[in-house]
């Protein structure tokens, strides 16, 4: 029996599978941060090894011997050489720890390291081909065809990108909001909406959370829901905004399908994040958009979470499933 880690890797936490070679997941667990650029190599690694820890753990209760042939990361931020030597750094020391309770028996090219995009879309449809287009704080679309080839659309971050986000649904929203209270823009239920959410007495007060307060990316995207219900609810403003949205994500999906596949060609299209499980028809208004560009193409939502296909990955490094 063969035994394989996938490690999901973000910036606000890690999730590791410990799989056997029938997909079976034995353990699951997680863990703090481990976006290395953004935390440290040595936090990182303190999360990935915390995580893998909790997961054998678990494990032993079907099985008291547990060697690693295979690990595949998927990390945010990952994509330079640079990076990939960073991380494979980090899987050497996890292998030099005394702590876990495991034994390993990796060689280079069971060593998988990739960015969350690949993992996200493995995990979504089961296997490696297909798109995957990730809408909650931020924003990316990333496909992979029969052959191997890739294309990435997106994932700029919220100054320079994170177009469909739930980010800039929620700025959007508000800017909406203060020209509507200004008197250049129609009317709108999201002056009062933000208001009654946000305790404020007067729409005004945005400016003392959102400049004074500091307010960071997660914070302003959790504001994103606000809009997405006035939408349901019929508000003109609010629906142009997640007509935008939607819009955004069609086009960086029709760019990596015209990229890597052929017109006709039939696949799935994957959609994970935040925004797609909002009550204003979003995910319908997109899987109506690219359904009548690319009839062949089946909209669906994730059959299982990204550290599922980083789990996938390493068992395909053994034995190319």
């Amino acid at each position: 029996m063969s035994y394989v880690l996938g490690i999901d890797g973000g910036g606000s936490k890690t999730v590791c599978i410990l799989m056997d070679d029938s997909r079976q997941v034995l353990g699951h667990a997680e863990a703090g941060a481990s976006n290395y650029q953004s935390i440290g190599v040595e936090a990182a690694l303190k999360s990935i090894h915390s995580a893998i820890n909790a997961a054998a753990n678990e494990a032993l209760k079907f099985t008291n011997i547990i060697k690693i042939s295979a690990i595949c990361l998927g990390l945010a931020g990952i994509g330079r050489s640079g990076d990939i030597e960073v991380v494979k750094n980090m899987v050497q020391e996890l292998q030099n720890s005394q702590f876990l309770p495991i034994t390993w028996d990796l060689q280079p090219a069971n060593i998988v390291i990739c960015h969350d995009a690949l993992i996200a879309l493995v995990g979504g449809v089961g296997h490696d081909v297909g798109i995957v287009v990730a809408a909650g704080t931020g924003s990316i679309t990333f496909g992979r065809n029969q052959q191997g080839e890739t294309k990435r659309v997106g994932g700029w971050g919220y100054i320079l990108g994170d177009e469909g986000s739930a980010y800039k649904i929620a700025v959007a929203g508000m800017q909406a909001a203060l020209k509507s209270y200004d008197g250049r823009e129609i009317q709108t239920s999201l002056v009062q909406d933000f208001k009654q959410h946000l305790g404020f007495q007067s729409i005004e007060e945005l400016i003392e959370v959102i400049y004074r307060r500091g307010w960071g990316v997660k914070e302003i995207a959790s504001l994103a829901p606000i809009v997405d219900l006035a939408a349901a609810y019929g508000d003109e403003l609010a629906n142009n905004i997640i007509d935008n949205a939607v819009e955004e994500l069609v086009i960086a999906t029709s760019t990596v399908v015209n990229a890597i596949f052929s017109p006709n060609s039939a696949f799935e299209i994957v959609t994970t994040g935040s925004v797609w499980q909002g009550k204003s028809q979003i995910h319908e208004r997109f899987t109506t958009a690219i359904v009548n560009q690319f009839p062949k193409v089946k909209v669906i939502f994730a059959r299982y979470e990204p550290a599922y296909g980083a789990g996938l990955l390493a068992l395909q490094s053994l034995d190319d499933i």
